[in-house]
């Protein structure tokens, strides 16, 4: 027999070095893949925030269709702004974006602040919330008004009430200013869906028709979207009547301006007035807002557009011709 040793086999195997190399190539890839990834994700939730936009609008027409007006923004029962509300638009529509049962259960004899009506004001609804909001998910209390101590459900989207000019008493509140048609606040203020005040115990109102928009429904918008990083409780809730918590008015002049474009309440506050903050309009896309406008068609307005432009597509009557380009 050969005593001769055997010959080892050597092993292929990575060595350290390579093996550092290759997880650094591999982080490498992930950090360039991250973002392509988060873009297709934002786009995905931006495209179901258009959806929710839209059929949002179609219920507006759907509604005006059965009543022949559009709802009111809101309706208070008295002078704004420390009574007690009773509707909204989104409880209005509720029965044409398939939630006629939630719609039954808000008894309109009520405020909305009523016992009786905290079911429904505190109900998820999927579809007045955009998928790129945060804090969608927990019940809050607004800031103010007669329902400040009250829970409300989060939202996204607020009715377009009009444009305010900010420094004019009693202007700032541009949903409020609505109430009094030919009085004290100017008539080209409205927006299609404004606050509404009335003696009358009616729970809804309609109001505003499609032969009211004569700036044209192209040019007019009536939704848009509110989200903020910071202070919850001057989130859009979806069912509060009282002010601005699910309408806004766009701000031009003295006090307004692009802060009041800010996804950011209390960035928004430090730079000025707060009122204009309360009802201003912001997403977390991107660069830009997305707005329904009164045709039904839904498509976004950048975040440095001309103020000025937005407060004119946000009146229906002074006749403006400008139109904000996509």
């Amino acid at each position: 027999m050969s005593s001769r040793p055997r010959a080892r086999v050597r092993r292929a195997a990575f060595t350290l070095v390579e093996l550092l190399v290759v997880i650094a190539i591999i982080g490498i890839l992930v950090a360039l893949l991250l973002p392509a990834v988060q873009a297709a994700r934002e786009a995905a939730r931006r495209m179901q925030c258009g959806n929710n936009l839209k059929q949002i609008a179609l219920a507006t027409h759907n509604y005006h269709d059965t009543h022949k007006a559009f709802p009111a923004g809101g309706v208070t029962i008295g002078p704004c702004c420390g009574t007690l509300s009773r509707g909204t638009w989104t409880i209005a529509i509720l029965p044409f974006v398939e939630l006629q049962t939630l719609y039954d259960q808000y008894d309109q004899n009520y405020f909305n602040e009523d016992v009786v009506n905290r079911a429904v004001v505190q109900t998820f609804t999927s579809v007045f919330v955009c998928p790129s909001d945060i804090n969608t998910k927990v019940l809050d209390q607004p800031a103010s008004g007669p329902g400040s101590g009250i829970f409300y459900a989060p939202g996204s989207y607020r009715a377009v009430s009009g444009r305010t000019r900010g420094s004019v008493a009693g202007d700032s509140y541009a949903d409020c200013s609505q109430i009094w048609s030919d009085g004290a606040y100017p008539f080209f203020n409205r927006g299609v869906l404004h606050h509404v005040g009335t003696s009358s115990s009616s729970g809804m109102a309609s109001y505003e028709t499609m032969a009211s928009i004569i700036d044209g429904t192209s040019n007019t918008i009536m939704i848009g979207e509110y989200h903020t990083r910071t202070n919850n409780r001057r989130r859009t809730f979806w069912a509060y009547t009282y002010t601005s918590y699910n309408q806004s008015s766009v701000t031009v002049g003295p006090g307004g301006g692009s802060r009041c474009l800010l996804p950011d309440y209390t960035r928004c506050a430090s730079l000025g007035n707060s009122n204009p903050c309360k009802r201003g309009w912001a997403s977390l896309h991107p660069q830009n807002i997305m707005f329904a406008r009164a045709d039904g068609s839904v498509r976004p307005i950048a975040t440095n557009v001309n103020i000025d432009l937005l407060g004119n597509m946000a009146t229906i009557c002074q006749g403006e011709a400008l139109v904000v380009d996509d």
